[in-house]
């Protein structure tokens, strides 16, 4: 299917995008070249390739997983406007 300039002004307006004469000319060049591409991609065959979350076959360094903070909730509680068994109290939004 060729992509003509009534498509790109179609998805311009889905999008609320507003695209004049001469850049609608210049997308419908743009649009069809990266659709080529995409039919070249899926004409590839990737049988047996597994998928990657990455292409670089590295971890993540995690540090480690210790409290570094001392615990202040008694302070944080100190200015709340109501507070009961160490819960935060708030108006209720839902009834």
């Amino acid at each position: 299917m060729a992509l003509e300039e009534s498509h790109v002004r179609r998805a311009a307006h889905l999008a609320r995008l507003a695209v004049s004469d001469d850049q609608a000319i210049g997308f419908v060049d743009d649009l069809s070249r990266i659709l080529d591409m995409v039919d070249q991609l899926q004409s590839i065959d990737t049988e047996g390739v597994s998928p990657l979350s990455h292409p670089l076959d590295a971890t993540q360094r995690l540090r480690a997983d210790e409290v570094t903070e001392t615990n202040q909730r008694d302070t944080f509680q100190r200015c709340a406007p109501a507070v009961e068994n160490g819960l935060y109290l708030v108006p209720r939004v839902v009834e």
